[in-house]
């Protein structure tokens, strides 16, 4: 069976959800070969052998943190080389994305950005996108060269496929041209204990019906009963009520959770593109004629300041 190359998005070794998940999409076309560049490989590689890596590719060099993205497209384009994949499978981050991009460039072959499904074909992978705003569905192939793909969190599940997952050392040369743009320094991100908008199994958005920064809170005590993360409209993030960094929509973060709750947020065509493609949808507006309602799955008529607590109520009471 052909090998897949699977890029290992990581903090230190620890593997995160998206990789999983695209470990269990690379079963469905090939053997996954997971490429782990930078520290703490040994820690990662017993995760991705649990979830199906034949092998692990490991490459650590400073220019992988020293530099922007180009020192990792040289490494990926090693382990390609030395593969020879079906596919080579990426998250669907800013990082993925431009990663990916870089890759097809130099290996000249087609990309599909933003899939959420995978299915052998026989003539390569087929993938599922959703395009024009959500608003259709398309299935699509790569016609030349190797496919390079990248894929949406919560695409789909990840599985235990106990494999081998052999660390084997990627060598790697770091070209000059790479070199061109160096990270003079870093500042942590802030936690806030919740998980990461794009990976999040559960989202609870706040839009213009919260009226205010000093009401988001109700937001996030919903967000926080749950375990989700917590999301904006742009009417909410431009007014400054609630970090840019947490915009759901077109201009924003693209999300594709189990379960969306949109709170005030009257379902704009540019806040829609950016979660139309969640499993389940609830909304929450006072307004019976709001474009959300025509969306969901669920839909309360309601004030959301009456709706919410009580929700966040009823969710605490059961927990406990």
């Amino acid at each position: 069976m052909a090998e897949v190359l699977v890029y290992v998005d990581h903090v230190d070794g620890a593997v995160r959800k998206p990789t999983l998940e695209l470990l269990a999409l690379a079963r469905r076309i090939g053997e996954p070969v997971a490429v782990h560049l930078g520290a703490g490989a040994d820690t990662a590689a017993a995760v991705l052998a649990e979830h199906g890596a034949v092998k692990v590719l490991a490459a650590d060099a400073p220019e992988f943190t020293e530099y922007l993205v180009a020192p990792k497209v040289d490494a990926l384009q090693a382990a390609y080389d030395a593969v020879s994949p079906a596919a080579v499978l990426l998250p669907s981050s800013v990082e993925g994305k431009e990663i990916a991009a870089r890759l097809a460039v130099r290996i000249g072959s087609g990309i599909i950005t933003d899939a959420v499904d995978l299915e052998a074909g026989d003539e390569g992978p087929v993938a599922t996108q959703s395009v024009f705003a959500a608003s259709f569905t398309t299935k699509s192939r790569i016609t030349k060269g190797t496919p390079v793909i990248t894929v949406k969190p919560n695409s789909a599940a990840p599985e235990a496929a106990p494999a081998a997952g052999t660390v084997e050392q990627l060598a790697v040369t770091v070209a000059d041209s790479s070199k061109g743009t160096k990270i003079v320094s870093r500042t942590p991100r802030e936690s806030t204990g919740r998980p990461e908008l794009t990976e999040a199994a559960i989202v609870v958005s706040g839009g213009r019906g919260v009226n205010g920064a000093e009401n988001f809170p109700v937001i996030e005590a919903l967000a926080d009963s749950l375990g989700a993360a917590v999301g904006a409209s742009r009417a909410a993030v431009d007014a400054g009520w609630y970090p840019h960094t947490n915009q759901v929509g077109q201009t924003g973060k693209s999300v594709s959770p189990q379960l969306y709750i949109a709170a005030g947020i009257s379902g704009a065509i540019q806040h829609r593109a950016g979660m139309q493609t969640s499993k389940t949808i609830v909304a929450i507006n006072k307004d019976a004629e709001a474009p959300i309602f025509d969306l969901v799955d669920y839909g309360v008529v309601g004030d959301l300041f009456d709706v919410v607590p009580a929700l966040t109520d009823e969710v605490n009471a059961r927990k406990g």
